[in-house]
Formats: structure tokens, C-alpha cells, sequence
């Protein structure tokens, strides 16, 4: 697999990226998704921002849904469905297949799944559900997000035992292509919605889970997966001694702060006023925001 391609859908998702500033569009493409991952959302909208507005149709929007998606992660959902309907417009008509579904079908799928994560942000399920249920799976990177986004919907609608299935799905299908940051991402969906199920043994594979994602998300730079997955640990209905929810607590502060420090300065300020990211993490000199409820649920 080409270097760049396997940082953003393969087994190096940590790999040092920036040799792709210079390149073609398709490889600074991916060098954003894989720069998205490790947090660096800065350096990975100054590759996606020019993307948009080039002539090429699939990265353009493919680039939009990417600045959609890392808007997302930082808790603007608003801002996000700008963009996802931006891909949505752009998705060319058809386009050569693509194992990692970077091609037409690719591309309209990402834009819908996109839209559908904003209204579930927004808290209109229904739509949610009619956008989901628009997405027609031809590779495995689009069957992996749609049911990420299926676990989403469900845990807003609060059938946790409803998440599970399409996580487990998510998870198996990523593995199977051995695609670290999208098999880390389905432990940390299939973590949440099997601790918020709630029963003793849904919310010890739960932990087991998230306490294994939070190791490999740490080896591997993944900062825009660390800070929710640590967050939920802490928040899980487990006994833990001091000194253990200490060292947990500081690795989220860390690992968001870090991500703050990464954003440009207007993903920065949605960030820091968004609803989504937690006050509890946020360090001193951070501008709180309005509500101490994360969305663990990040693409």
C-alpha cells in the first residue's frame, strides 16, 4: 500500500505526513485525513481548504467532507453541515472504483453519513435516520462509517443494547482490513455504547476496551481519539483508586489541550465555545463552555 494511503486508511495511521504539502491533490488528501487523526487540524485545513475550491470534483469533495468531519471532532456541528452539504453538491456522478471507496460512490456516501452525524448532533434523529438510510455501501471504509454513525443514532436515541450490533460490525470490518485508526475508532464506539448499555457485563468489556484503545491510540499519535476515549473511562460507572483517575484525567487534559493547541484559530474558538467539549478538560486560561457533556462519538 502506498505510504500515504496507509496513513490515512492502513496501518500507519502516526506516520509523519508533511512530505505531501507539495504533492498531488489525491496524496495531500489523504496526508489531511491522516493529519485529521493525529490532531493536527491546522495543518491538515491548510492542505483541505485549497482542495475544495480546486477543479477536481471527487477531492473537492472528498476535501469538504474531511473539514466537515475534523469541525465535528472539535464539537461544531453546525459548522460541519456546511461543509458535508458542500460535498454533497460537489460529488461527481461516477468515477473509477476505489478499494477504500475514494471515488464517487466514496465521496456522496461520506457527505450523507456527514449530514446525518450533524442532525444527530442537533438532535433530529429523524432526519438522521432518512440520511443514514440514503447510503449505499461499496467499500469497506463507507460500511465502517455508516455504522459507526448507525451506534450514533441509536445511543441518542437511548437504545445503547441497540449501538452494540453496528459497532461490533464496524470493528470486525475494520480489522479485516487492517485499518488501525478505524479499528481503534469502532473499540472506542463499541466501548461507549457498551458501557452506557449498562449492565455488569456490557460495562466491563466496555472498560477492558477503552482501557486497550487508550494504549494504542497514545502509541500511535492518535490524539483526536485519545482525549474521548480516556474522558469516557473516566466517566464509566467503574471503582478506581486515586491515583488511577488522576493519571486517566491527566491524559485527557493533555490530550485535548494538545488538540487545542493543534486547531487553527477558528476551529480553536468553535472548540472552546461548543457544548461538546468538555469545561472539566479544559485548562485553565481555556475559555470554558456551556455544557460539561462530550460527544465521545468522533470521526
Amino acid at each position: 500500500m502506498d505510504p500515504l494511503r496507509a496513513a490515512a486508511f492502513g496501518d500507519r495511521p502516526g506516520a509523519d505526513v508533511r512530505r505531501a504539502a507539495d504533492g498531488p491533490p489525491r496524496d495531500r488528501w489523504f496526508a489531511a485525513v491522516a493529519l485529521g487523526g493525529q490532531g493536527h487540524y491546522a495543518a491538515a485545513a491548510t492542505l483541505l481548504h485549497p482542495l475544495v475550491r480546486s477543479g477536481d470534483r471527487l477531492i473537492a469533495s472528498l476535501a469538504a467532507s474531511t473539514l466537515a468531519s475534523h469541525r465535528r471532532q472539535l464539537g461544531s456541528h453546525a459548522t460541519a453541515r456546511r461543509f458535508d452539504a458542500l460535498a454533497l453538491a460537489a460529488a461527481p456522478d461516477s468515477s473509477p472504483p476505489d478499494l477504500d471507496g475514494v471515488d464517487a460512490a466514496g465521496a456522496r456516501a461520506d457527505a450523507l453519513l456527514g449530514l446525518a452525524a450533524d442532525a444527530v448532533g442537533a438532535g433530529r434523529l429523524r432526519e438522521a435516520r432518512l440520511l443514514h438510510a440514503r447510503v449505499v455501501t461499496q467499500s469497506w471504509r463507507t460500511g465502517v462509517r455508516k455504522d459507526w454513525v448507525a451506534a450514533e443514532i441509536e445511543l441518542a436515541a437511548g437504545h445503547a443494547e441497540r449501538a452494540v450490533e453496528p459497532a461490533e460490525r464496524a470493528l470486525r470490518a475494520a480489522e479485516a482490513v487492517g485499518a488501525t485508526r478505524h479499528v481503534l475508532k469502532s473499540g472506542l464506539v463499541l466501548g461507549v455504547a457498551s458501557v452506557v448499555w449498562g449492565t455488569p457485563e456490557s460495562v466491563a468489556r466496555g472498560v477492558h476496551l477503552l482501557s486497550c484503545d487508550l494504549n494504542h491510540t497514545d502509541r500511535h499519535g492518535l490524539l483526536s481519539l485519545s482525549w474521548p476515549t480516556a474522558l469516557m473511562l473516566l466517566t464509566s460507572p467503574v471503582v478506581r483508586n486515586d491515583a488511577e483517575t488522576e493519571k486517566v484525567r491527566n491524559f485527557a487534559v493533555n490530550a485535548l489541550s494538545c488538540v487545542l493547541r493543534r486547531a487553527d484559530p477558528i476551529s480553536r474558538r468553535l472548540a472552546v465555545n461548543s457544548a461538546w467539549i468538555p469545561t472539566a478538560l479544559l485548562r485553565s486560561g481555556e475559555p470554558p463552555n456551556a455544557d460539561p457533556q462530550a460527544n465521545f462519538l468522533t470521526d
